[in-house]
């Protein structure tokens, strides 16, 4: 039986004298999470990895059974990976159905075999469980702009369908466990590759920018300096400017001046033992790794990582070569990353998982193929219940019920479960409502040990 469903959920409580779990199984997750973190005073990370453009997910997890794979060889026709050259996995909740990874991703089926990696099958953003039909009547709400490229950016960070709801979920989350006046507040979110609407809060938090280089710019400036420059930019930013926009360039510079000493200095006590790869997700990953352990002299107890890699909006003929390129570099910063942590002594307490647009249509456009809806995903970390597999796996049949066109698949496993199942891991149980507001229209999804 699929731990993810609420049928699972429910008897797993029942067996362990839950009361009232029957009546809103989130709330008794919920309670098992506050629980568990009552006066706890360890440290969580969470990383976002997001391949921009749209990954083709349907040559990330594939099906390996012989007739499984001829039905997706036929629909994929030029795109097909043929099976001889896949990485054959066994999720131990598929009742003994095979599947198999990229062949770039070799590292990454080394870690699923030893539990520290799970696979999401067809997740994406969803307001509520939508069938088919209930998808061509339109009878029921959907995300908006479903397809574009900015529109489900925005979608999978924000994960909010509601002009109520502001920020990006990973922001919203740490707006509410990192109190406002808790020093270096500021850096529970960081960005290692430029802005990121997922670490934005509802409310005063904003996402503090690292460039993977470790260079901020501004090291010719010391505080309190004396030398001619400091005392130039400390005289600068001393001044009051009745012009809104001087003052709020005045601000904004000052914050970047300030927080990029007290980066610098926690980060020149902090190198990787393991050595990274030079790729730019190398080099973004290592980054995080760095900050992650200098996590005590910046004094924060949770914090949020936003990176990604590009180049995945792939229509032509170059979809299976720019793929295996791509996939390589994912598989390789992974398990360098997954090395570090676990050298950190915190495989446990940092969880990485990845996102994108949205996925692609399991049928070709003749050369590549366009833009879909439900896509495959990884979850990485000691505290994932890795070897398995999270949501279901999409019929291949075109035309098919989950197919809504050229393989185009109605997510069965929406965002809401995943952040709501990584927030209840995080702490955030209490809040989930206000984090996830569509959790409660889908069922629990049971990844995590919280």
């Amino acid at each position: 039986m699929n731990p993810s469903t609420r049928r699972h959920f429910l008897k797993t409580a029942a067996a362990a004298g839950v009361v009232g779990v029957a009546a809103n199984p989130w709330m008794q997750m919920q309670a098992m999470a506050q629980a568990a973190s009552a006066g706890a005073s360890d440290y969580k990370a969470l990383v976002c990895l997001f391949m921009y453009g749209g990954n083709d997910g349907n040559n990330l997890l594939l099906p390996y059974e012989t007739a499984d794979h001829a039905l997706y060889a036929r629909a994929r026709n030029t795109l097909a990976l043929d099976r001889s050259t896949l990485l054959p996995i066994a999720p131990g909740n598929t009742g003994g159905r095979r599947f198999a990874l990229h062949p770039s991703m070799a590292r990454t089926k080394a870690l699923f075999d030893a539990g520290r990696v799970a696979v999401l099958a067809n997740t994406g953003p969803l307001v509520v469980p939508t069938t088919k039909t209930e998808f061509e009547r339109r009878s029921v709400p959907l995300p908006a702009n479903l397809f574009s490229h900015a529109d489900q950016q925005n979608a999978w960070q924000t994960d909010s369908f509601s002009p109520t709801v502001r920020g990006g979920w990973g922001g919203r989350m740490l707006e509410r466990l990192v109190d406002a006046g808790t020093a270096n507040r500021g850096y529970s979110c960081i960005s290692v590759t430029g802005s990121a609407l997922w670490g934005t809060g509802d409310g005063s938090l904003l996402p503090y920018r690292v460039p993977s280089s470790g260079q901020f710019g501004l090291n010719f400036y010391t505080p309190g300096g004396t030398d001619p420059l400091s005392v130039a930019l400390g005289g600068l930013m001393s001044e009051t400017r009745s012009d809104l926009f001087e003052a709020a360039w005045l601000q904004t510079f000052k914050r970047a001046a300030d927080n990029q000493h007290v980066l610098s200095d926690a980060l020149n006590a902090s190198t990787a033992s393991v050595a990274f790869p030079g790729s730019e997700l190398g080099r973004q990953l290592s980054m995080i790794s760095r900050l992650i352990k200098a996590r005590s002299a910046l004094g924060l107890k949770r914090q949020c990582f936003f990176c990604s890699i590009g180049g995945f909006d792939t229509h032509g003929d170059d979809q299976r070569w720019v793929q295996q390129q791509k996939f390589a570099e994912i598989d390789e910063a992974l398990k360098a990353f997954n090395d570090e942590v676990n050298t950190q002594g915190l495989g446990p307490q940092v969880t990485l998982f990845t996102a994108s647009d949205f996925g692609r249509t399991l049928v070709s456009n003749g050369s590549g193929s366009d833009h879909g809806w439900g896509n495959h995903h990884l979850v990485m970390g000691g505290a994932v219940k890795g070897g398995q597999l999270y949501g279901r796996f999409p019929d291949h049949t075109v035309g098919g019920p989950d197919d809504i066109g050229g393989g185009n698949w109605i997510p069965s496993l929406s965002l809401d479960q995943l952040g709501a199942n990584l927030g209840l891991w995080f702490g955030a149980g209490a809040v989930q409502g206000e984090v996830f507001p569509q959790s409660v229209n889908f069922d629990v999804l049971d990844m995590m040990t919280v």
